[in-house]
């Protein structure tokens, strides 16, 4: 039985689609990979990647990565809004078929040696590959960002997993995790005080005494003069897009300011979707049976 792994990699570049492209031709050239999605926003001044693959081929995929990524982005000049520790700052691994979440705790663990050994980059395991519990939350590894690190890293509790013990000037740090699939969810709201977009996040995330599978932040959208709430749904089966949405929603209401988007990053799945259009279509006793491509492409 053929095995696929689903890798979702972050590179702190958004902006020079030059860049961009040479960074992600290391994957379209890898055999045995898929290129799924990618999408890059200037704003957060990064990207993310979806790609699947047998395990052997996603390994390769993303070490040819993880090389054109740090000879092409130099933390020393990067400003973005997006929180970041890193050029190559998250590399998360999900199964997809026939893997269990123990080969991909494996894979965490060869790809962050070898991130460490190879590029001379201090790697931090997280999610389910954590090695300690209070790093299994990525908030919490990357808190301080890259400016922060140089003195992150010399605290006892932040020795990373893998590469040297202290910050790379150029690359910085990388995450390197295994974990279930999640849905990267953002809400543009019409105001630029980024004082209410972080409010709201503060609000519906869990550790505010949100929802409880949602991680939140405000961020400053400035070419659109607008703010935006963005979000990863680390458990969509249990809080739903829409749930997530609608309290964003009620929450704007206070401070007289309305949601005029949003957006979904990188790929969602199909249950997601489904479970957006029961809610606000009020369909009864939908199936995903019905959809028309699934049983197409079954």
């Amino acid at each position: 039985m053929e095995k696929i792994v689903e890798c979702i990699p972050n590179f702190s570049e958004g902006r020079d689609k030059e860049k961009i492209e040479r960074i992600i031709d290391s994957v379209r050239k890898t055999e045995g990979v898929k290129l799924l999605d990618y999408s890059s926003d200037k704003d957060h001044n990064r990207t993310v990647v979806t790609f699947i693959g047998t395990v052997e081929g996603v390994e390769k995929a993303i070490i040819s990565m993880a090389k054109l990524t740090y000879e092409n982005i130099d933390m020393r000049v990067h400003k973005g809004e997006h929180p970041r520790m890193g050029a190559l700052d998250v590399v998360p691994f999900v199964p997809v078929k026939n893997v269990s979440m123990e080969e991909c705790i494996l894979l965490a663990n060869r790809v962050g040696k070898q991130i460490g050994n190879k590029f001379n980059i201090p790697v931090y395991l997280y999610e389910d590959a954590a090695k300690v519990e209070g790093r299994r939350n990525l908030a919490v590894v990357r808190r301080g960002q890259y400016e922060g690190f140089f003195d992150k890293i010399k605290q006892p509790d932040w020795k990373p997993d893998f590469g040297p013990v202290e910050v790379n000037p150029k690359g910085g740090c990388a995450a390197v995790g295994a974990r279930v699939p999640l849905v990267a969810f953002n809400v543009n709201l019409n105001t630029n005080d980024i004082d209410i977009a972080t409010n709201i996040a503060k609000i519906v995330r869990h550790i505010g005494g949100g929802l409880r599978y949602v991680k939140a932040m405000g961020v400053s959208l400035e070419a659109r003069n607008i703010t935006q709430v963005s979000m990863n749904l680390v458990n969509y089966e249990k809080t739903a897009v829409y749930r997530a949405f609608e309290m964003i929603k009620m929450e704007a209401k206070r401070y007289g300011v309305s949601v005029v988007g949003s957006e979904v990053i990188g790929l969602i799945p199909m249950e997601a979707l489904m479970d957006c259009a029961k809610f606000y279509l009020q369909l009864e006793n939908f199936s995903s049976e019905q959809i028309l491509e699934k049983r197409i492409y079954e």
